[in-house]
């Protein structure tokens, strides 16, 4: 991995943006695909998601969207950024078909996750296919995003790859209820967290955006550098499960050269 010592300055700088980049409450992903499609031939395809709706203006002309390309030769490695503190529990969770995605949302306390000191309430979390974000312009087959919010509204957002392999354990759990709930969603008792591997502490992360509509920016990424495994089956039941039209439901990959790219490393030299 390309990079030398981080200098404390581009941490504070990275600070600062979590402190006046942020996402209120009310902007948040869209819950109906209806007004969006991730065909790039439509006129409401990713490239005109801007004009679609007044809310939605960033998606045509913010300066930081994501998803993004993870490129060797453009992150700064520190190991000053901190492990990602997980404090989940397992909670009660409701599965849901929003049409473009499968989400499962907890409605108990599932726990927080804790970056730079800041708890951030694990919320909910999807999956998108293909994966969204690139590693040095490598796509991979999914990719699944864990939303958390803290105090403040601000949202913050850890993403896995994965590539063709051996199951994901996570999924292979809800595979039977992801084939047969609906929009209303169902409830599928207690689910815990944990569940969701993670597989190594190092991680990349920047400023960016939500990666549907209304693509509001100020979310705190951190795409985990180690790639997991999905089978094709559980790829399959996700694809089946949400709208025709969105079986390929990845936002294409966003201009970023105004974006700052950090690895977590421990002990980073």
């Amino acid at each position: 991995m390309a990079g030398a010592r981080c200098p404390d300055v581009f941490v504070v700088c990275l600070l600062f943006c979590f402190l006046f980049m942020t996402v209120n409450a009310d902007e948040t992903e869209a819950e109906d695909e209806s007004p969006f499609t991730y065909d790039r031939k439509s006129k409401r395809g990713p490239g005109n998601w801007g004009n679609l709706n007044p809310t939605w203006k960033v998606c045509g002309n913010g300066r930081f969207q994501s998803p993004i390309d993870l490129a060797d030769d453009r992150v700064v490695v520190s190991s000053k950024l901190g492990i990602l503190r997980r404090a989940y529990k397992p909670a009660p969770a409701i599965i849901r078909n929003r049409g473009h995605d499968i989400m499962v949302a907890w409605e108990g306390d599932a726990g927080v996750v804790r970056i730079n000191g800041t708890e951030y309430k694990l919320l909910q979390c999807h999956w998108h296919t293909p994966a969204e974000h690139t590693f040095d312009g490598k796509s991979f087959k999914m990719e699944i995003h864990i939303v958390h919010k803290n105090s403040h509204g601000q949202i913050a957002v850890i993403g896995i790859l994965y590539k063709l392999g051996r199951p994901d354990p996570f999924l292979a759990k809800l595979l039977q209820k992801i084939k047969i709930f609906d929009h209303k969603g169902i409830n599928i008792g207690v689910v815990d967290p944990w569940d969701i591997k993670f597989g190594s502490r190092k991680y990349f992360r920047y400023i960016g955006s939500l990666t549907v509509p209304p693509c509001t920016e100020g979310v705190v990424w951190s795409i985990l550098k180690k790639v997991r495994t999905v089978s094709m089956e559980q790829i399959r039941a996700l694809r089946d499960a949400v709208h025709d039209g969105f079986e390929d439901n990845a936002r294409p990959i966003q201009e970023s050269d105004d974006i700052a790219v950090y690895m977590f490393r421990p002990q980073a030299q």
